[in-house]
C-alpha cells in the first residue's frame, strides 16, 4: 500500500513539473512573438460614449495580432482589427515605420443588462510596425475586410510621410 502511494506521488510530481514546463514555454513563446502587438487602449470619459461605468470594467490592453510578409515586389502587412471598419482607423507611413491608429467604440445594446464577461478592449489605440525595407508610398494600398486590415506596400520608394486611405 505504501509503495503504491509513493508511486502515485511520484507520478503526480512528474505531471505537475510537466504542466509547469508547458505553461512556462507557452508564456515564453507568447512574449517572444508578441513584438509590439500588445496595444494599450485609452478611453475618453465623454458623454455619448456609452455607459462610463461599463467602460471602467473593460480591459485596457488587447492583442492586435498581425504579420508582415515580404514578397519579391512588396511588403504586405495584415493586422486583426475585429469589429472595426475602414472609418475607424487611419494609417500613416513615416520612413520605414507603418503607424496604425484607430478607435474601437464600446456599444451597449441596453442599459438594463448585466454583463458577466468583459474581455475586449475599447478606446483609442496606436500600433507602430517597422518595415524591413524601403517602400513606394505613392503606390500603397490598404483594405479592411472581415476584421483584417491589409496594407500592400510596393518595395523601394522615398521616405516622405504620407497618409494611406483605407478602402
Amino acid at each position: 500500500m505504501l509503495n503504491s502511494l509513493t508511486q502515485t506521488g511520484r507520478n503526480m510530481g512528474h505531471e505537475i513539473r510537466l504542466a509547469w514546463k508547458n505553461l512556462s514555454e507557452g508564456w515564453c513563446e507568447w512574449l517572444g512573438r508578441r513584438s509590439e502587438s500588445l496595444a494599450s487602449f485609452s478611453r475618453r470619459k465623454e458623454e455619448g460614449q456609452g455607459d462610463v461605468s461599463a467602460l471602467a470594467t473593460l480591459p485596457r490592453w488587447s492583442l492586435l495580432a498581425g504579420e508582415v510578409e515580404e514578397t519579391p515586389t512588396a511588403i504586405v502587412v495584415r493586422i486583426d482589427v475585429p469589429g472595426m471598419n475602414k472609418d475607424d482607423c487611419s494609417i500613416t507611413l513615416q520612413g520605414n515605420v507603418l503607424q496604425l491608429r484607430g478607435e474601437k467604440l464600446f456599444e451597449c445594446e441596453t442599459h438594463d443588462s448585466a454583463c458577466h464577461v468583459r474581455e475586449r478592449a475599447y478606446g483609442a489605440f496606436q500600433r507602430d510596425i517597422a518595415l524591413p525595407c524601403k517602400v513606394n508610398i505613392d503606390k500603397a494600398v490598404a483594405r479592411c475586410k472581415n476584421g483584417v486590415l491589409t496594407v500592400r506596400l510596393p518595395k523601394e520608394g522615398s521616405g516622405d510621410a504620407k497618409a494611406i486611405a483605407v478602402s
